[in-house]
């Protein structure tokens, strides 16, 4: 899956009410920027869930990373280094991909 395509997985219902994982991105780095040293890495949107499994959930439901299930159905096996180095990619790729300037009409000001 291309990084664009994983930026634009519809999220399961988050505390940061984003709609794609870019958009979840996107407001966990304002979060960063605008809370600094008050910011919270583990609940950065208030009384919210693991924020990672969040995104990982996304992940697994748009088919960018695999896990394994039991018989019931539960999660068994699943990769964080897989899951990471997907998001890493994507991340990589929001800040660096360069659109050609006859594009940038098109494109502004989401990439993805």
């Amino acid at each position: 899956m291309q990084p664009s395509e994983v930026l634009a997985l519809p999220m399961p219902p988050n505390d940061a009410n984003a709609t794609t994982i870019g958009d979840y991105l996107e407001a966990l780095l304002l979060a960063v920027w605008d809370q600094g040293e008050g910011f919270s890495g583990k609940r950065p949107f208030g009384d919210s869930t693991s924020w990672k499994w969040d995104v990982s959930t996304a992940l697994v439901q748009g088919g960018a990373v695999e896990v394994t299930l039991d018989s019931d159905g539960n999660i068994e096996r699943f990769d964080g280094a897989a899951r990471d180095a997907v998001i890493r990619e994507a991340i990589d790729w929001a800040f660096h991909f360069e659109v050609p300037p006859s594009d940038h009409a098109r494109h502004a000001p989401r990439r993805w």
